[in-house]
């Protein structure tokens, strides 16, 4: 099969399982899954570790946080890595858009009281955190983390997006991204209602 990508010349499809549609990526990108395999590979990215390369796509080539995580995603999977696979363990993603400025959902993680509400009794510790963009916690169990990014989609909606890393194995995954849907969606619930 042939992609045609605007001016650049056709590139034949990777045969893998996309995070998303070859018809989103484009949108959103300007670029289809194959032209960001070949771009990928010949920047060096099978010698570099998931964040850096999801940094280089979002610093280099403008990518919001959310597009350059799947786009190292689909790369990852077009070169043989299990779904969620790293080298450190696998992981889960998530993300939601809510009908509340970027600073409410920032508060949502940041503001302990508020946290209770949409996830009660988890224990979060910060590593980093630079408001209203982006956040890395520890989770309670000591061994996983979470990364977050925040995004404005407006004066009163916003975009978060979140990885549950270095989970230890496959179910373990499946397992935390469906709560970690219900929780999104319980937060979602919370910060509408008021």
């Amino acid at each position: 099969m042939l992609i045609a990508s605007g001016d650049r010349p056709e590139a034949e499809a990777p045969a893998f399982a996309p995070p998303t549609s070859e018809e989103a990526v484009v949108e959103a990108t300007g670029r289809g899954w194959a032209e960001w395999v070949a771009m990928l590979d010949a920047w060096g990215a099978a010698g570099r570790p998931h964040g850096q390369v999801a940094a280089w796509l979002r610093e280099e080539h403008g990518l919001p946080g959310w597009w350059s995580q799947a786009v190292t995603v689909g790369w990852e999977r077009a070169r043989g890595r299990a779904p969620g696979q790293r080298a450190d363990g696998f992981e889960v993603s998530a993300s939601r858009t809510v009908a509340v400025p970027v600073e409410r959902l920032w508060a949502a993680w940041e503001d302990p009281a508020v946290r209770e509400r949409w996830l009660p009794g988890a224990e979060l510790r910060t590593r980093t955190a630079t408001a209203p963009l982006r956040a890395r916690y520890d989770w309670e169990d000591g061994a996983t983390r979470l990364a977050v990014w925040f995004e404005a989609a407006g004066d009163d909606r916003s975009r978060l997006s979140m990885a549950h890393q270095r989970l230890p194995d496959a179910d373990a995954a499946e397992g935390m991204r469906d709560w970690w849907r219900g929780r999104l969606d319980e937060m979602k619930r919370v910060l509408e209602a008021g």
